[in-house]
């Protein structure tokens, strides 16, 4: 059976869809049957590529992320999702306040996945102009919720 794992971040132009991308990778090398998406809380950015220089960044660590498109979380996600990943508190307020009755998918953040660091949230790299920083957290995360999906 398929886990079915979906990221979330405000426009779904930087911190997930590099989550994404990076899961994607690290579980293919590992051999995990995932299902794995990305979305925003919000409507900005819909059907746009990932930003540039988050591309470039992740491009470096061998990571492509050309191919995805920005769309907005739907209360239909929260049914077709095992686990929905915020990448930080307010995204998580969203996801709680949209959440349909009956939707079955855990909500977390991704950052529970890296107690080691300390780190709270992934900081939002358009804002911050931390590309790499950013990418750091999200392997460490992506490796200890592989860890994790693995046991």
């Amino acid at each position: 059976m398929t886990y079915r794992i979906l990221f979330v971040c405000l426009g779904n132009i930087c911190r997930s869809p590099s989550a994404e991308g990076v899961l994607r990778a690290k579980a293919g090398a590992r051999g995990l049957d995932l299902e794995i998406d990305s979305a925003g809380t919000g409507d900005w950015h819909v059907g746009e590529p990932p930003y540039g220089p988050m591309q470039r960044a992740a491009k470096a660590r061998g990571y492509d992320l050309s191919a995805l498109r920005a769309r907005q979380v739907s209360p239909g996600d929260f049914h077709h999702f095992d686990l929905i990943l915020a990448m930080d508190g307010a995204n998580m307020a969203n996801l709680a306040a949209i959440r349909p009755a009956g939707g079955r998918a855990d909500l977390a953040l991704f950052t529970e996945y890296a107690p080691e660091t300390g780190a709270t949230e992934v900081p939002d790299p358009y804002y911050t102009r931390d590309f790499d920083g950013t990418l750091d957290l999200v392997e460490i995360a992506a490796d200890g919720l592989i860890d994790y999906l693995a046991r």
